[in-house]
């Protein structure tokens, strides 16, 4: 039997207060509330994408968007880290290209122990609903960061802002489902280095 890979965490600064629980190997259960509802929303499909289970609690301050939205990707990624252990026999690499009407989107993820992020995403609003455009850029930093993945977000082409972010979060879902999926032919640590 291999051990399950569910963390449970909590984040309370003062500015947020933050608690979830994360199931890598769910059937895509979400229970989100970040008082964000476009927010909620791309929680929302990246888990069901993902099929991840995620309940994911969040309060924030009220200034504004920036430290709730970044928190939770803190957060998630440290989930992330915690949940794959050694990362013994996980795929470790894998992309996704997803459109989304008339958007195409591209999400390409390393599970290498190396924060970086690639972010090619540009949107021509400030707002879509009461998510701030510019905090989608600061989320993935702050999971690429604690998560210690290398992430590529790339908006291929589109016209609507709600449809590139939407294609995005399902396939940064679909993404991390391959990566960190278990291949019975991977032996040990994917990894010349023996350490990831």
């Amino acid at each position: 039997m291999t051990k399950p890979r569910i963390v449970e965490k909590i984040r309370t600064t003062l500015e947020t207060d933050i608690a979830l629980i994360l199931n890598l190997d769910g059937t895509g259960i979400c229970e989100v509330n970040t008082g964000i509802g476009f927010f909620d929303h791309m929680l929302t499909l990246f888990t069901k994408h993902g099929q991840f289970d995620l309940t994911l609690k969040a309060k924030g301050d009220g200034v504004d968007n920036h430290h709730i939205i970044e928190d939770i990707g803190i957060l998630m990624g440290q989930a992330f880290l915690e949940a794959l252990g050694d990362k013994a026999g996980i795929t470790r690499y894998a992309f996704q290209f997803t459109p989304m009407d008339e958007a195409l989107c591209r999400v390409c993820v390393d599970i290498s122990g190396r924060s970086y992020l690639v972010f090619d995403v540009p949107l021509t609003r400030e707002y879509i609903g009461e998510f701030e455009t510019e905090m989608l850029e600061e989320f993935f930093i702050a999971f690429a960061n604690n998560s210690k993945m290398t992430i590529h977000v790339t908006s291929l082409y589109g016209r609507n802002n709600h449809h590139i972010v939407e294609g995005i979060f399902k396939s940064f879902g679909r993404t991390l489902k391959q990566a960190v999926a278990l291949d019975p032919t991977v032996k040990g640590i994917p990894s010349t280095k023996g350490v990831l």
